[in-house]
């Protein structure tokens, strides 16, 4: 049977406003940890204020770079979160899952739409 860890964000972060990349990392490092060392993970959003998708982007995307989607499914679980957070958390996972399986595409795609500096 697998230990769940219960990460509450706010503690993490150290206040209730998430909206940056570098307390995402905070957040990514503990949950990523945990995960590495087999455990299943509980993650709160209890008493946050602003979230935004930068922050979570960090903290939640970043995990589809190094983890199996299948893993992730399994082993994360979201608690406390509003319904408007919950759909910015979707918005994140769904956009990371996209870029993390073919990351030339979306660079292909960046460069015809701004422009290759390279021509």
């Amino acid at each position: 049977m697998s230990i769940t860890e219960k990460i509450n964000i706010v503690l993490i972060v150290g206040n209730n406003i998430c909206v940056s990349a570098e307390d995402g990392v905070k957040v990514y490092d503990v949950i990523s940890k945990a995960l590495r060392e087999g455990k299943n993970i509980e993650i709160s959003f209890k008493g946050i204020e602003d979230l935004t998708s930068l922050f979570l982007n960090t903290a939640i995307g970043q995990l589809y770079n190094n983890f199996q989607e299948d893993e992730l499914k399994k082993r994360l679980t979201v608690v406390n979160a509003d319904p408007q957070d919950l759909d910015t958390l979707k918005r994140s996972v769904d956009r990371a899952k996209d870029y993390f399986k073919d990351p030339e595409r979306f660079h292909s795609a960046t460069d015809e739409i701004l422009g290759d500096d390279n021509e």
